[in-house]
């Protein structure tokens, strides 16, 4: 069955409140170009999936294909988080980069998990299921769809005024997708220190020991209290790491947890 029970409580409504924003300003304020808003929107959707489609071609002649013949520990892994979340269809990949990243894309099935080959050298296995199930929580709640149609919508020429509030609703949205997909990541992995410790060295990158992560948490503590980071976290389409942090740590103590917790184990066991 699949887990969608985590979905932050805010992400619909923030959504719905985005929505109404874009089509409220493409209709009141687009003047001239009101008519050409329905055609912008449809225009702006299929160049996305063009583009879509190009990046996965992309991707194919660039990454290796998570498969048990090539990366037996990683498919093992992948194929635990798929069974725990059931998110549907799904492919993953792994691309050489030096940076510590992991995303995925794709509007049609299966959808495409892609994951750093640095995160693979400083993470442990539960810290690697955290990062894949952060992705999948994406793709069961339909975010990157969402992403999609947005950003069409978000494509109609407006006044600059406009796109400055489209942009914050959008990107507010986009921050709660994180919170909610957090949420995903540690159910797939089941262990709340081992999801902090992966989204520390997202940023601090390998951090071997006790002190190491002290010291780093301190540092990513004390990013909130700059008010020039508080900004930029406004205007981000992800939330600061400690708030992600702090996010995790009270749904790890709430009753919801710990059902799903055990719905997953249920359906896939542990890592």
């Amino acid at each position: 069955m699949r887990l969608t029970g985590y979905r932050v409580t805010n992400e619909s409504l923030i959504l719905t409140v985005t929505l109404l924003v874009l089509g409220a300003v493409i209709l009141l304020l687009s003047g001239p170009t009101l008519f050409l808003a329905p055609v912008m929107v449809v225009f702006m959707l299929v160049v996305a999936y063009y583009m879509n489609q190009a990046q996965h071609q992309q991707l194919i002649r660039t990454a290796v294909p998570v498969s048990e013949q090539r990366s037996p520990r990683l498919a093992r892994i992948f194929d635990t988080c798929v069974a725990r979340l059931q998110p549907g269809r799904v492919r993953g990949y792994v691309v050489p980069s030096r940076e510590r990243n992991a995303y995925t894309f794709g509007i049609s099935d299966p959808k495409v998990i892609v994951v750093y080959s640095s995160l693979l050298e400083i993470m442990d296995e539960d810290e690697i299921a955290f990062i894949i199930g952060h992705e999948l929580g994406h793709v069961a709640l339909g975010h990157a769809l969402l992403n999609t149609l947005i950003g069409g919508m978000a494509g109609v020429p407006v006044s600059l005024g406009v796109a400055v509030v489209m942009t914050f609703a959008f990107r507010s949205w986009n921050r709660a997708c994180e919170f909610s997909s957090d949420r995903a990541g540690l159910l797939a992995c089941g262990s709340l220190n081992k999801a902090v410790t992966a989204l520390v060295k997202l940023v601090a990158g390998d951090v071997n020991t006790q002190a190491e992560l002290q010291y780093a948490l301190a540092m990513i503590d004390a990013e909130d209290d700059n008010p020039a980071n508080v900004l930029a976290n406004a205007l981000s389409t992800h939330p600061m790491i400690i708030k992600r942090i702090n996010e995790l740590r009270k749904y790890a103590a709430t009753p919801e947890y710990k059902r799903l917790l055990a719905q997953a184990d249920q359906q896939g066991g542990r890592v």
